[in-house]
């Protein structure tokens, strides 16, 4: 027994990158598959923080409001041109297994509070690059981890103090909420205009619950149209449907407008099972097709007799429906999205339904105007003046369809923050002054712990003034000096908001100029940075199949979908 421990106690010491261990006899023993890869210990670190920090210095030059653009062409030749952190890293056919984890981190991000995955990304990288000066002083990986996690939890207390409280009626504090997420996008010379369509968008959607405001984003309908310019984006208190009226006989235009919202079509239904009709005379065709003619009359009268005069139809709308919903002067599209539907439901005040026998007056949702209009080269249907509306639309115009792909996620990014600042009602001062008052904070709490910790604050201080410095970097000035005039700055008592004004190249009072962030998002990106450097930092051995072994594992996947399909 003795001699069978002393033989595993030599093939484990002998393990090495192969996965292959020696005897004394000196026949190897193959642990691993043969191809298979593995890197341990430092090696393995370095690797994954190389590739973490080369993904970091991707986003980190379109950082802020003098950021620069990515473009992007895929395996089609299709062309993006972005500087939004969760497309450029969607688009990215990112193949290192660490760079894919700081991906799916920025992905997280983005569905969690719509913004920010730029500053965590290049946080983490930031992270990782003061981890390294660490590793090379001999401080463990388990060390670093640990004070990177006390420097978290005390920079979320801090900037929870920092924040400051904001309320729905504060409309302009809303609205430059919104100019702060949209000064760095494509669409800065249209930003007060966007952001005051987003604000009042926002406001229009969000819920009160339980003394706290809820909002959807879904309930924001964007419609893109190239054509016209960026200040031609309109916001629509209804719906926009990129549909157009069925039949050339119907009205163009409905004002005070009822609306059946429907789920059933206005065809006759096929029987479920292969039916066969045998008609042996021209008579008894004739009565079949008057029949058909009847049922489907009967439910043009049906709508009619509730007192709609719009509709919209979610399935089919037969040719004979709709010649008899045009004699009535009725307004109908059809082969609406379900979604669309959904939004309808919640802006007209309507029902959707499902059975037209169950149709009443008062399922029947209101619209001031409901009418076709032709918008660049396609005709759309407007439902809007509605009453109270729960969900609106923005059609979003330009000049390049490239620049309208820009300006929608610039939106979307500017409607989460404006939501984000809502459902926490607090906001933080940007560019750049809470990032230097965090760091400022975290020097002072890293003398009170002391050790080897105390590096891996400091540490994590640093890189929270890497995002200033990047900020500063963008726009072309001398990071060293800014961050000097900062820190000065902060140590007096009225300097916590001073940050980097970007366009002229001093420090000044970001709060007096307006440039405010949601809490959540800057928390969101600190959390989220900091998970990912601390993952990468953990491990220490990366063990990779070979590449045949992954390619069939991939093609037995395939096979698996196709037979559930």
């Amino acid at each position: 027994m003795v001699k069978y421990l002393h033989r595993v106690f030599h093939m484990a010491a002998a393990v090495g990158a192969t996965g292959a261990t020696t005897e004394p006899t000196g026949i190897p023993v193959l642990i691993l598959k043969e191809g298979t890869q593995r890197t341990a210990g430092r090696d393995a670190l370095r690797n994954n923080i190389m590739a973490v920090k080369a993904i970091a210095e991707t986003l980190r030059t379109t950082y802020g409001p003098k950021g620069m653009d990515k473009m992007l062409v895929d395996a089609l030749g299709d062309v993006t041109i972005t500087n939004d952190g969760a497309t450029i890293l969607d688009k990215m056919d990112v193949q290192h297994p660490a760079a894919k984890m700081l991906v799916q981190i920025a992905k997280g991000q983005d569905e969690e509070v719509g913004d920010g995955t730029k500053t965590a990304v290049i946080f983490a990288g930031e992270l990782l690059r003061n981890a390294e000066e660490l590793l090379a002083k001999e401080v463990h990986p388990t060390v670093i981890v640990s004070g990177f996690r006390k420097a978290l939890e005390e920079a979320i207390r801090v900037i929870q103090d920092l924040s400051e409280q904001i309320d729905i009626s504060d409309e302009e504090t809303l609205k430059k909420v919104a100019v702060t997420a949209l000064t760095s996008k494509a669409v800065h010379g249209a930003r007060e205009h966007f952001a005051e369509i987003a604000v009042k968008a926002i406001r229009q959607v969000a819920e009160e619950r339980a003394g706290k405001y809820y909002v959807d984003l879904d309930n924001v309908q964007i419609i893109k149209k190239h054509g016209g310019s960026l200040l031609d984006t309109q916001l629509v208190y209804g719906i926009v449907l990129d549909k157009e009226v069925v039949h050339p006989g119907m009205p163009r235009r409905v004002e005070k407008a009822k609306i059946a919202l429907l789920d059933a079509p206005l065809e006759v239904e096929k029987p479920e099972i292969d039916a066969e009709i045998r008609i042996s005379s021209p008579e008894q065709m004739r009565g079949f097709l008057q029949e058909e003619e009847e049922i489907l009359k009967g439910m043009v009268d049906r709508i009619a007799s509730v007192g709609a005069n719009v509709v919209i139809c979610q399935k089919g709308i037969d040719e004979v429906a709709q010649h008899f919903l045009a004699k009535k002067g009725i307004l109908a599209v059809r082969r609406v999205k379900r979604s669309d539907m959904e939004k309808l439901e919640r802006a007209t005040g309507g029902r959707i339904v499902s059975n037209i026998d169950d149709l009443k007056p008062e399922d029947l949702g209101y619209a001031e105007l409901v009418e076709e209009r032709k918008i660049g080269e396609d005709k759309m249907v407007f439902v809007e003046g509605c009453r109270n509306p729960r969900a609106v639309s923005i059609v979003i115009r330009g000049g390049l369809e490239r620049l309208v792909d820009e300006a929608e996620r610039a939106f979307r990014d500017a409607l989460s923050a404006v939501a984000d600042s809502l459902k926490d009602g607090k906001v933080v001062i940007g560019g750049g002054a809470v990032e230097v008052e965090l760091a400022k904070y975290l020097r002072k709490h890293a003398k009170t712990i002391g050790g080897k910790e105390q590096l891996a604050i400091e540490s994590f201080a640093k890189s929270l003034e890497g995002l200033s410095i990047t900020l500063a970097e963008n726009a072309g000035l001398d990071p060293v000096e800014i961050l000097m005039k900062l820190r000065a700055a902060h140590e007096t008592d009225v300097g916590k908001t001073v940050g980097i004004n970007v366009f002229n190249g001093q420090v000044e009072d970001m709060k007096a100029l307006g440039v405010i962030e949601p809490l959540s998002v800057k928390a969101n990106a600190i959390k989220a940075g900091t998970e990912a450097a601390t993952l990468v930092l953990r491990i220490d051995d990366v063990i990779a199949a070979s590449k045949t072994a992954r390619e069939e594992k991939e093609k037995g996947g395939k096979k698996e979908e196709k037979e559930e399909e």
